[in-house]
């Protein structure tokens, strides 16, 4: 089944928040998402700042110890214009550099969706003949996390939450690890752009049509994000210090080989020795996010992937 959902609230933590829509394994929905100031598609205020969430969407059968995988079908931008910040995190820069930041709060990108590119509506002399080629994505979405917490969506954790990962675009299926009956599905913190780490705070942030499609995965336990694309497998690790959120991407992806793929755990390392990669995917947010990623032309020849 395929529902429309026009939210009327949302939400700035991930957590055990009544569900604001029932839907069933392999049911689609088509919705839209507000930035990350709560702005919507006509560029008014709808929600409170602070990467407000879609959702929860109830997906009947999702229980603890299941995973839920959900595909993003579409992720376009609905209006013309997408703002950032300008304030690289001082966890990427050396302390004794000083950066002169903009005089604006915000700094404003006009975004042309049908040509597919973003440029400053003010740029400097140096800056008016940039054009950065779009590649819409979502920031932050997950499920409910466990123990009945409610957590800013400023951050993330085993649950997903603000990941920032600029991989995370249409055509991608991600999975998650359920903690409560349902699921409990949000959505939202959409991105024209981004470079990696979101070095800045911000990816060109913009109010978002998104079309998605869930399914459950019965008696499937993970303990970190997923993801799949045409090409490869990636794991999602969030934590601070950068270091333990790679730990946590690697090690998912060490029990996906193994578990999934039926490799011994010396043929996972010696695997995952000489053909790993990794992306540093948030650096500026309260947890660090690294993906550990793997081709499925390596995982082809030694076994087929049964998700």
């Amino acid at each position: 089944m395929i529902h429309q959902f026009i939210p009327q609230h949302y939400f700035n933590t991930i957590g055990n928040h009544s569900a604001v829509l029932m839907i069933q394994d392999r049911d689609t929905v088509i919705t839209t998402t507000v930035d990350a100031r709560g702005w919507d598609n006509n560029g008014d205020s709808a929600a409170t700042r602070g990467n407000p969430m879609t959702g929860p969407f109830y997906v009947e059968g999702a229980m603890p110890g299941d995973t839920l995988a959900v595909r993003f079908e579409s992720i376009t931008p609905n209006r013309d214009w997408a703002w950032t910040t300008n304030m690289l995190a001082p966890s990427v820069i050396d302390p004794n550099v000083s950066v002169t930041l903009s005089a604006s709060d915000i700094v404003r990108w006009t975004v042309d969706v049908e040509q597919g590119v973003a440029f400053l509506e003010d740029p400097s002399p140096s800056l008016a003949g940039l054009k950065l080629p779009l590649r819409p994505f979502l920031g932050c979405f997950g499920v409910a996390p466990t123990n009945g917490q409610c957590i800013s969506t400023a951050t993330s954790g085993q649950y997903g939450g603000n990941m920032d990962y600029k991989g995370l675009v249409a055509g991608t299926t991600v999975y998650f690890p359920v903690s409560v009956e349902g699921g409990l599905f949000y959505l939202g913190d959409g991105h024209a752009l981004q470079g990696d780490g979101e070095i800045i705070g911000t990816g060109l942030e913009i109010s978002m049509d998104v079309r998605f499609t869930v399914s459950v995965q019965k008696g499937k336990t993970i303990s970190w994000p997923r993801g799949e694309t045409d090409t490869h497998w990636f794991c999602i690790g969030n934590a601070r210090p950068l270091e333990q959120a790679l730990q946590h991407a690697t090690t998912e992806m060490f029990r996906l080989l193994q578990e999934d793929i039926g490799l011994s755990s010396v043929e996972a390392s010696l695997l995952l020795g000489q053909a790993v990669e990794y992306e540093i995917a948030n650096m500026f947010n309260p947890a660090y996010t690294v993906v550990c990623k793997l081709s499925k032309s390596f995982l082809s020849t030694v076994a087929r992937i049964d998700q």
